[in-house]
């Protein structure tokens, strides 16, 4: 329909009069509508454009605007979602929704992962194991700080920063309490590092070596037999559990190699027999009725 306002300058002997209610135009504004001349009163009664926004009639004093087939009052023609004014800004149609530029890159950007907040074109963010997320909410699941470039561990699907997944999960050596970060030593179920686990009176490193505990603490060989063990009471050798001497016997507060352990007179080996104490000194049963 081609709408035009024009203002009558006709004689008023000429009969010039509106299409619809025959009033005559001569000296008053009228339109001009599909080549009909039309009042201004029966032009928004009869042939004005309905607003697609507010519904009601686009009357000539009005402001008109188009868009494939629809109409809008100059002030009705907003963005669906921030009702910004757009009737002089550029704008695109979306799901038959008039959208200004900014809320429609918000419709097609990507959702956090997150926060499920848009992911506008040139934001930082991240891409992990196909999600995306913002930049500030790809965060460490502990400390919730943000990782941003450094690097991370994944546990149970959750994201930790290093030093976060260190302390939460990382061995820590029973000698200096501090991570375990490679290698190590393990020794009744317990982690060391390989620099921690050494002797404690020497310092010489025990891992590959032979060695022993006492009260929780570790000795090579060597330390233990001259700073530790016990002295047998038969040959006043360290007894070290090592070697031939693994079996001791205990009696009366004294502490025998298992082969040192034999009567007085005969010698003979009293470690699983029946024996006599006499004087500090034990006999076997045939010895001991000869004292």
């Amino acid at each position: 329909m081609c709408v035009c306002v024009c203002f009558c300058s006709a004689t008023m002997s000429d009969r010039f009069a509106c299409f619809y209610c025959r009033d005559d135009l001569n000296g008053k504004k009228y339109v001009q509508s599909d080549a009909r001349p039309v009042c201004v009163r029966c032009f928004d009664k009869f042939c004005a454009n309905t607003c697609n926004e507010c519904r009601r009639p686009i009357g000539t004093d009005s402001k008109e605007l188009h868009h494939r087939g629809r109409y809008w009052h100059g002030d009705c023609f907003r963005c669906a979602k921030c009702f910004k004014n757009l009737a002089k800004e550029s704008f695109s149609l979306k799901d038959e929704r008039i959208l200004c530029e900014k809320c429609s890159s918000r419709e097609d950007a990507p959702r956090c992962h997150a926060c499920y907040r848009p992911i506008l074109t040139g934001s930082e963010h991240v891409e992990y194991k196909g999600d995306v997320f913002h930049d500030e909410c790809f965060t460490c699941y502990q400390c919730h700080k943000p990782i941003g470039s450094q690097s991370f561990i994944t546990k149970n699907e959750n994201v930790y920063c290093t030093s976060c997944h260190q302390r939460k999960f990382a061995k820590h050596c029973r000698g200096c309490e501090k991570v375990i970060t490679a290698g190590g030593v393990t020794y009744q179920e317990q982690p060391w590092h390989s620099e921690c686990f050494v002797c404690l009176v020497c310092k010489k490193s025990l891992a590959g070596s032979r060695f022993t505990s006492n009260d929780e603490k570790l000795y090579c060989v060597d330390c233990y037999k001259t700073d530790v063990a016990k002295k047998c009471n038969g040959c006043r050798n360290p007894i070290t559990g090592f070697g031939k001497g693994t079996s001791v016997v205990n009696y009366e507060g004294g502490t025998w190699h298992d082969y040192c352990f034999t009567c007085k007179k005969c010698c003979t080996n009293l470690a699983e027999k029946r024996f006599i104490s006499n004087g500090g000194d034990v006999y076997c049963t045939d010895c001991s009725k000869k004292l």
